[in-house]
């Protein structure tokens, strides 16, 4: 068996700020940005690893002690910020052999890593089997047998956790929140559930320790988040029960989101720590569910308002009354805005609040598409072609969301930022560099 995650602490009072975030006035993470556009081109991503680092002491302090932090590679899978959240003593959340490879590479060891997401490749098992990992969550009967046999060929127990479907369970309508379960893409309803369960429960080959359930990205309601805690350990209670086996490991998924747009409030994580630690002193009092772990999967709450995404107004003019500015970068770099109909909060760097004079701006990328808007008639300083533009909280879901490729623009340099120093963690990209990749055929 293997030793529970780092990542928690006992609760402590601690004050975080309101807005913890890459931005400070017009300091990129204390920096410049003027200098960091001179040195490293616009384009760019800057991320403030002292404010991850912040995010990580604030949920570390509200969370009870049997409740454990994975962080979700997908928000962001830059190997230096996956690196500095496993120097924290993070986990892991992987969900394809590419970021099992990336946190393998970071120095998180495999006993903090669990392997998550529907469509694994027998390769990407094989390569969670060998690395010895935490465990691998299983998405259906299919994946189970799959898994089994390869175990089976590596002598191995391996520790699983069963994939639960958000959907309706035993007639009754549980916790829905909105972009939960993909229409059915995740997971198993509960019948093939407790299938699953009898059958990890008799293999020689397979370790079944839990459940995995998640309910949605970006919520900002403690209160629903602790109820699909509740849910998921009483689902996963039952099927337990159900297999003869100790409930040992839940894994609730993520979703603590943050505010994107300026009238939303940020997430009570005191509030949502003391829920939770209200439910694990009841598990601890409750036979067979004494040695219990909760497993989190927060990415974008622990790395999402650390980043920022940084252009320059190449052009600007006026058609009919709307005031516009293009950028030399856009939504193939940062995608997020027209993929869920949401725009961040943009800010003109350098512009004193005292003197500009500020109105309707559209702010747009350089692309041949209408969907190329970061913010269509903000009130903002009117900028100058020259002047520098930041897009706010794009630490998760920016750069490798997107669609780089797209048109043939350079691909930004990714800055990382502590301490008051900036380094460059992944080069900036040019066109040519990837159409020397390219072949022509030799009819």
């Amino acid at each position: 068996m293997t030793s529970p995650l780092p990542g928690t602490g006992a609760p402590r009072r601690g004050r975080p700020p309101a807005r913890n975030e890459v931005l400070r006035g017009d300091r990129l993470g204390g920096l410049d940005a003027a200098d960091l556009a001179v040195r490293f081109g616009t384009p760019l991503y800057v991320y403030d690893l002292d404010v991850i680092e912040r995010q990580v002491e604030a949920l570390r302090a509200a969370l009870p002690t049997s409740v454990e932090i994975a962080y979700a590679v997908k928000a962001n899978p830059a190997l230096a910020i996956v690196a500095h959240l496993g120097s924290l003593g993070l986990g892991a959340d992987v969900a394809s052999g590419g970021e099992l490879a990336t946190a393998r590479r970071a120095g998180i060891p495999a006993d903090r890593i669990v392997v998550t997401g529907p469509g694994k490749r027998d390769a990407e098992l094989h390569d969670a089997v060998a690395a010895g990992v935490r465990a691998i969550t299983v998405e259906s009967p299919g994946e189970l047998g799959r898994l089994e046999r390869i175990a089976a060929d590596a002598s191995r127990r391996v520790p699983i956790l069963l994939r639960a479907s958000v959907s309706t369970a035993d007639g009754r309508e549980r916790v829905r929140l909105v972009g939960d379960d993909g229409a059915g893409k995740f997971g198993m309803d509960e019948p093939d559930l407790r299938t699953a369960a009898r059958s990890a429960a008799r293999s020689r080959h397979l370790e079944l320790l839990g459940i995995h359930r998640f309910g949605a990205s970006n919520v900002l309601d403690a209160g629903r988040l602790v109820a699909h805690v509740d849910e998921t350990v009483q689902l996963a209670r039952a099927v337990a029960a159900h297999a003869a086996v100790p409930l040992r490991l839940v894994d609730a998924g993520g979703g603590l989101g943050i505010p994107y747009e300026p009238h939303e409030e940020s997430l009570d994580v005191r509030g949502f720590g003391r829920r939770l630690g209200a439910l694990t002193a009841d598990w601890a009092t409750t036979p067979g569910m004494r040695d219990l772990r909760l497993l989190l999967e927060p990415g974008r709450y622990l790395v999402g308002a650390a980043g920022a995404y940084v252009a320059r107004v190449v052009d600007r003019k006026r058609v009919g009354e709307a005031e516009v500015a293009i950028l030399d970068g856009g939504v193939h770099h940062l995608l997020r805005p027209a993929l869920v109909g949401q725009e961040h909060r943009v800010r003109v760097l350098g512009a004193d609040p005292r003197t500009a004079r500020s109105w309707p701006v559209t702010i747009a990328g350089p692309l041949c598409s209408g969907l190329d808007i970061f913010a269509a008639n903000a009130t903002l300083p009117s900028p100058a072609v020259g002047d520098l533009v930041a897009v706010l909280d794009t630490g998760a879901y920016g750069f490798t969301e997107s669609m780089p490729l797209f048109l043939s623009h350079p691909i930004p340099a990714e800055v990382a930022v502590r301490g008051g120093r900036a380094a460059l963690i992944r080069p900036r990209l040019e066109p040519a560099e990837w159409l020397d990749r390219q072949l022509l055929p030799a009819w």
